[in-house]
């Protein structure tokens, strides 16, 4: 290996970063001067977009993507599937005389006309209606992106109806940033910062995933329909020894890493870490933090890569929250906080005695939003497949609570308290701006079994699963800490004029008061936290059907309206959509249950069960007594027995699902009636598979999928 390799390395990702993005060096070279100012003006101040340049912008964008290979363009979007949509149409146009030329217009590049009744819209558009609107989002990147011998211009962009409801993901979060900036612009101005124009979120989206072979995947169809196992049996290893969990990577999986690393960074994807995860057969996959609206996007093409890349080196991605049972399912830790466009990240303790009180009321703000909108917070990661995770000692329970460490909890109760004891990092702690210490960076440890915990410098929400796009969870972070701050700038606004650090101290001290319940430093898996939850006052959703129910509370619907994310009808339209997903999610597995149980479980047993009665009769008429073979006969029919007995109340389960016209009264009776068939069909399958010879058995095993790569 030469000396210089490290520096090879760098040149080499250097070299390659961004290249396929339509990125501010690009601009800048494509763009004359005048049109790239008002372009990052729009960019970085969320002014208007100025249609008189979307020509000149939208030629330069063409000539550069047909440089790159591209033929064709797309507005790409996120409908309220939880996954992207795009519709491609090529550079070609005809002039008036017949010719064919290459052209892509300013109109082409700002909006598009999908089909807006073919996507849910929980009653927001009539079949009939089919008109909708895509809409340039110029604050993330275009880029180009190949799918076979096809090269293509992506252009990221908004979706909504034709009467301008959002029918996607990006639009609440796109207003949820424009709410907070305006909130949090409000407390800077008071503490004096008059240079910042923006405030905007960050993240950083750890993603976990499994790997499986494609030849065992492709035999399994509770995997090709649903996304994770629906039958099998414990394997005599798990994640018991530890030894998988930041172990040395196999070279097949270090090759897909490899290609993986290298396609997001051409996408301009800051992919920085990758390790094993703690199950067998799981990883993780991290970038470096970015604007929300952009980490968003990225996720969604981290998603896409793995999934892609993983089929060309013969394997399965398989993001599903809880793909395996008996070791951990994959979430998503969204890692969060506040920035502002001259620098600062907001929930950075700082070094001087002024940032921190500043800290100290972006900090509380957060604490009062999450303990006010828990439940909405909740339901922003409710899902079929995340109740299989959350709460089952591998992510946090379905109790939203706030990890800050020893220093922090320290600082809020003597703000309760408005006590001038000593904190923790040493010194006095009146909030005046005058006298508050300097807080050390890293005040905390790393809690794994909290929801949400402070690491630093930002919060890690970790509930998400998997699969969840980001714009959900990180749209409601905006908004309920945008309320919050709205509240405290209205108190610190009124104390103009007066004792401003006796009003900064009287606030911060009233929402410790109010809202330090949900803070807990301790063991989250605990039983006794369950009952101090609870005794509390915290809500504790243990499923997606009474999660959901709660989007719509009055309060929800009042802060959505009053910070202009959500109106009362795109709510509601929300709520009906993810309670629709849930029924047709445990509709597809119940139905793909029956199918493999009927189709293939049942006759594998029933077969063996002839080969063993076979046997036994050979060994009686050998002059022997053959109990071992009746023993192991009477112990498969009676699971063969129970099975059919549990495969009819599956069966019965389902019908009855579908004689239920309400969505809430359906999505009850799946959660109380059909997981439940479900899990005794399962249970006597997974007996069965203990028993029945390895060679007749047609699944492939756990031990096979996870450890067999």
């Amino acid at each position: 290996m030469p000396a210089n390799s490290d520096e090879t390395a760098r040149e080499s990702i250097s070299d390659i970063f961004g290249i396929n993005v339509f990125n501010d060096e690009v601009m800048r070279k494509h763009l004359p001067g005048n049109i790239y100012k008002t372009m990052r003006r729009t960019i970085n101040e969320g002014t208007e977009l100025d249609r008189s340049i979307a020509d000149v912008v939208a030629n330069a964008m063409k000539d550069w993507a047909i440089e790159k290979g591209a033929t064709h363009f797309t507005h790409w979007f996120q409908p309220m599937t939880g996954v992207t949509a795009e519709k491609h149409d090529s550079f070609i146009a005809q002039t008036v005389d017949g010719r064919t030329i290459i052209e892509f217009s300013g109109k082409d590049l700002i909006r598009g006309e999908p089909d807006a009744s073919s996507f849910p819209s929980g009653g927001l558009r009539s079949t009939f209606e089919a008109r909708g609107y895509t809409a340039w989002d110029c604050t993330s990147p275009a880029f180009v992106k190949a799918n076979g011998g096809n090269v293509t211009l992506y252009i990221p962009t908004a979706f909504c109806s034709y009467t301008g409801l959002a029918l996607d993901n990006k639009t609440p979060l796109l207003r949820s940033t424009q709410a907070l900036n305006k909130q949090a612009l409000r407390i800077l101005r008071l503490f004096g910062n008059t240079m910042c124009t923006r405030v905007f979120t960050t993240a950083g989206p750890e993603q976990e995933y499994f790997l499986v072979d494609k030849r065992f995947y492709d035999r399994r169809l509770d995997l090709i329909t649903c996304g994770r196992t629906l039958f099998g049996a414990t394997p005599p290893k798990g994640q018991e020894l530890e030894d998988h969990y930041f172990g040395s990577l196999k070279e097949r999986v270090a090759s897909f890493m490899n290609e993986v690393n290298t396609a997001l960074w051409q996408l301009g994807v800051s992919a920085k870490t990758q390790h094993c995860e703690v199950a067998p057969g799981q990883y993780e996959i991290a970038p470096v933090y970015t604007a929300v609206n952009v980490a968003c996007d990225h996720n969604q093409l981290v998603m896409e890569v793995l999934r892609k890349v993983a089929l060309r080196h013969g394997m399965v991605c398989l993001l599903h929250e809880k793909p395996f049972a008996g070791v951990n399912g994959s979430g998503k830790h969204n890692n969060w906080s506040m920035s502002t466009d001259d620098g600062i990240n907001l929930l950075e303790p700082g070094e001087t005695p002024q940032e921190n009180a500043q800290f100290l009321v972006f900090l509380c703000a957060v604490v009062q939003a999450v303990d006010t909108y828990a439940a909405l917070l909740r339901a922003s990661v409710a899902s079929a497949g995340n109740d299989h995770r959350l709460g089952a000692h591998e992510a946090p329970p379905a109790i939203v609570s706030i990890f800050l460490g020893e220093v922090l909890t320290d600082v809020l109760e003597n703000l309760a308290a408005g006590s001038k004891a000593a904190a923790k990092s040493a010194g006095y702690l009146k909030v005046g701006v005058n006298s508050l210490p300097a807080l050390p960076k890293d005040m905390t440890d790393r809690n794994r079994t909290s929801s949400f915990a402070f690491t630093g410098n930002k919060f890690e929400f970790r509930m998400p699963g998997a699969p969840l796009s980001l714009a959900g969870p990180n749209c409601v972070l905006n908004s309920i800490v945008a309320d919050s701050l709205a509240g405290i700038a209205d108190n610190l606004e009124h104390a103009r004029g007066g004792d401003f650090n006796a009003a900064v101290q009287e606030a911060l001290g009233d929402i410790a008061k109010a809202h330090g319940r949900v803070i807990f430093n301790g063991n989250n898996y605990s039983i006794e936290w369950t009952r101090e939850a609870a005794r509390r006052g915290l809500p504790n959703i243990s499923n997606t059907v009474d999660s959901l129910k709660r989007i719509t509370d009055p309060e929800n619907v009042a802060m959505y309206s009053r910070h202009g994310v959500l109106t009362p009808e795109e709510l509601h339209a929300r709520h009906e959509i993810l309670l629709e997903k849930y029924i047709k999610d445990i509709n597809i597995e119940a139905l793909t249950m029956l199918t493999m149980a009927r189709r293939e479980i049942l006759p594998a047993a029933v077969r063996y069960s002839g080969v063993v009665a076979d046997a036994a009769a050979k060994v009686k008429a050998a002059g022997a007594e053959p109990e071992v073979h009746l023993g192991l006969l009477r112990d498969l029919n009676a699971l063969i027995g129970a099975l059919n007995r549990n495969i009819a109340a599956l069966e019965d389960a389902v019908a009855r699902a579908g004689g239920i016209k309400e969505p809430a009264a359906r999505a009850e009776h799946a959660r109380d009636h059909v997981v439940q068939a479900m899990a005794a069909v399962r249970g006597s399958a997974d007996a069965l598979e203990r028993i029945v010879d390895r060679a007749i058995w047609p699944l492939p095993a756990y031990t096979e999928m996870l450890f067999m790569l």
